[in-house]
């Protein structure tokens, strides 16, 4: 008889060969807490590419002494309870209110955890006769939301990644027989990518077939768009939003999330939303702090300058040593490396450990995330990294090259298949 736990003896399931050879220096790699530009790695202090701190305010003095003075007024139980209970306060209500009004939308609701956010927007909302369109490309939490929508009764259909041709299809098939709503679901910066959705395309075509639209920008919040609004500011569809959905876990440099849309929409997830309603409420030294952290992201326009003078400069460098750069339309570096090698997981290993040997601190991403043959490093420059950090960096990638005998420059076939995990098009 199977035991459920037999597959845990196995190599099976998220990174299991790493797993069952013991290795979480690559998985689960242990790091200084306090977060920055550098960090402590196995006692060494390192250059940090991992953390999406985008715009440094994770080392914000003014921020740690509001954060500091609430922690000293109220605790951290304050405020014990769900907001629907006994949680819920004035600064919660009018946080919401100035995230509103930031976002350009009628209301916005808060959420602990953004992960959470988006399982309980979508499950709030989608139920039996109801038609999901998720982006292939989109991250776990939507792909999760949708699982649970599906769960409810709801159909799950999946369009090519920011492939306005088959979105098209798609909605044509649901609408030749649709009974009930359809939702489109994406994100704004693809986090793994860099890539930016293809907004404009989305809002045309979502307003053509009558569907509405959610995006997730836990990449774009913050970091591009005026003040910071993000990807729908940032390519001028604001407007066209349905649901706006940010967290605050990256350029917010703290916890939670928020969605921003029209009031009574709003007031249905408030009510409905179960990852929040049966949840203790945001607790107080997070909606202090984040009330100023608002503040910064706004007036934010010079961090955001030095984030992307400082992108640039890191994505010249290392082009010019003959490394494929991702698409640059958002901070976001992706580095793709040929591996030369079937054993694509054992070479980005050791390319990990090389620089990770050279103090520079960096999270590949191999197969099956990306096609095989390839490593891709996600590097996050911020305001806060210097001209000498990254000059540091590009030499390290520079000597990799070289003592690892790495592929001069990517082939016509790496570029093909660089340009499937961007646009998913199948020949």
């Amino acid at each position: 008889m199977e035991d459920i736990f037999d597959k845990c003896k196995t190599d099976a399931g998220y990174f299991g060969q790493f797993r069952k050879m013991g290795e979480r220096d690559l998985t689960r790699p242990t790091m200084d807490p306090k977060p920055g530009k550098r960090m402590t790695y196995n006692g060494n202090e390192v250059v940090m590419w991992s953390v999406n701190n985008y715009i440094g305010l994770a080392e914000n003095e003014e921020i740690k002494a509001v954060a500091a003075e609430a922690l000293a007024e109220y605790g951290t139980s304050a405020p014990m309870g769900s907001r629907m209970m006994s949680g819920n306060t004035q600064f919660h209500q009018d946080l919401e209110k100035k995230l509103a009004a930031w976002s350009q939308k009628e209301a916005a609701y808060l959420f602990n955890f953004g992960y959470m956010g988006v399982l309980g927007i979508i499950s709030s909302l989608c139920g039996p006769k109801d038609t999901v369109i998720v982006d292939r490309l989109a991250h776990a939490c939507i792909l999760d939301a949708a699982g649970m929508a599906k769960a409810s009764g709801s159909t799950i259909r999946y369009f090519k990644h920011n492939n306005m041709k088959d979105l098209e299809n798609v909605l044509q098939q649901v609408n030749a027989k649709r009974e009930g709503g359809v939702i489109i679901l994406i994100e704004g910066v693809y986090g793994m990518t860099g890539d930016l959705a293809d907004l404009p395309g989305i809002c045309e075509l979502k307003d053509k077939y009558n569907a509405r639209l959610f995006i997730d920008d836990a990449h774009g919040v913050g970091v591009v768009g005026e003040q910071g609004r993000g990807a729908g500011d940032y390519l001028g569809v604001q407007d066209k939003i349905d649901l706006y959905f940010g967290t605050f876990a990256k350029s917010f440099a703290s916890i939670g999330g928020f969605v921003a849309a029209d009031q009574d929409v709003i007031d249905w997830i408030a009510f409905n939303a179960r990852t929040q309603v049966f949840a203790k409420s945001l607790p107080m030294v997070y909606v202090k702090a984040l009330d100023k952290t608002l503040d910064l992201i706004i007036e934010g326009e010079d961090r955001r300058k030095k984030m992307w003078e400082n992108s640039n400069k890191l994505k010249e460098g290392l082009k010019e040593l003959g490394y494929y750069i991702g698409p640059g339309e958002s901070p976001i570096c992706s580095v793709f490396t040929p591996t030369g090698s079937d054993d694509v997981n054992g070479v980005g290993a050791r390319m990990v450990k090389y620089l990770r040997s050279k103090n520079i601190f960096v999270t590949a991403v191999v197969y099956p995330v990306i096609p095989p043959g390839l490593c891709m490093f996600r590097m996050i420059p911020t305001t806060s990294h210097t001209d000498a950090e990254i000059q540091q960096t590009i030499e390290a990638f520079r000597d990799m090259k070289k003592d690892m005998d790495l592929m001069d420059s990517v082939t016509d076939d790496d570029i093909a298949k660089i340009t499937k995990v961007y646009r998913n098009v199948k020949k």
